[in-house]
């Protein structure tokens, strides 16, 4: 038996750090998947920067605290792995696929994670899909393997309306240990592309400039933090 490859886990990426917004349901969920829930399968799916792979991350770690054995992979369009990696996988109790579209129209791949499939459905074990459109719509050759896309639960993450987004600055900043007063949010959601991978990253940025001056988040401060991105 192939010994499965270790993935990185991203401890901040946490249910306690996902901003719920609408998708409280969703969350609850992953929850039960991650536990003993009697569902055996769910997929996911949302636009780019919705939180998919935060919450396959935060899947993960909730299962790893209830001492099971998670696997996260997450494909990528311009280098994807040998299907042989799929060997071993069977045996894991929660496995999540991130990005799952990306392996459409490689047959290689397509095959190889029907048979993975049907193994680790037989040893009873979770499995988490997530993709950027739902099952149906996914442009698989194999229709077998689509259709078992469809055989548990399929949920839609929902996007933040415009006016959670304050919210979800001000969670996000609060969990990396700062404050942002809900002008300086407007502001920065007015002056700044609302691409939400992009914001938290920059919330990111504000955290280490604010602590390393020790100085609270004004707009003036925030200009000139913005000022110096690259």
């Amino acid at each position: 038996m192939q010994v499965p490859l270790q993935f990185e886990f991203q401890s901040n990426l946490t249910f306690a750090s996902f901003f719920a917004g609408n998708n409280t349901e969703i969350i609850t969920n992953l929850q039960n998947l991650a536990d003993d829930g009697i569902e055996q399968q769910l997929f996911i799916w949302g636009e780019r920067g919705c939180g998919k792979s935060h919450l396959l991350q935060a899947s993960c770690q909730h299962a790893k605290a209830k001492d099971k054995d998670p696997f996260f992979l997450k494909f990528t369009p311009d280098q994807l792995p040998s299907p042989q990696m799929l060997e071993g996988l069977e045996n894991m109790e929660l496995v999540c696929f991130d990005d799952i579209q990306y392996i459409a129209g490689h047959a290689d791949w397509e095959t190889a994670l029907f048979g993975f499939y049907n193994s680790h459905r037989q040893n009873n074990h979770k499995l988490l899909l997530a993709a950027d459109c739902p099952p149906k719509y996914l442009p698989f050759d194999l229709l077998d393997l689509k259709t078992r896309m469809s055989w548990g639960l399929t949920l839609k993450i929902q996007p933040l309306r415009d006016d959670q987004l304050i919210d979800a600055l001000t969670f996000k900043a609060h969990f990396l240990g700062f404050d942002i007063p809900p002008k300086v949010g407007r502001f920065l959601l007015n002056h700044y592309v609302r691409d939400l991978p992009a914001l938290w990253l920059l919330l990111e940025k504000i955290d280490r400039a604010t602590l390393a001056a020790q100085r609270k988040l004004t707009i003036p401060f925030l200009k000139q933090i913005l000022a110096e991105q690259p």
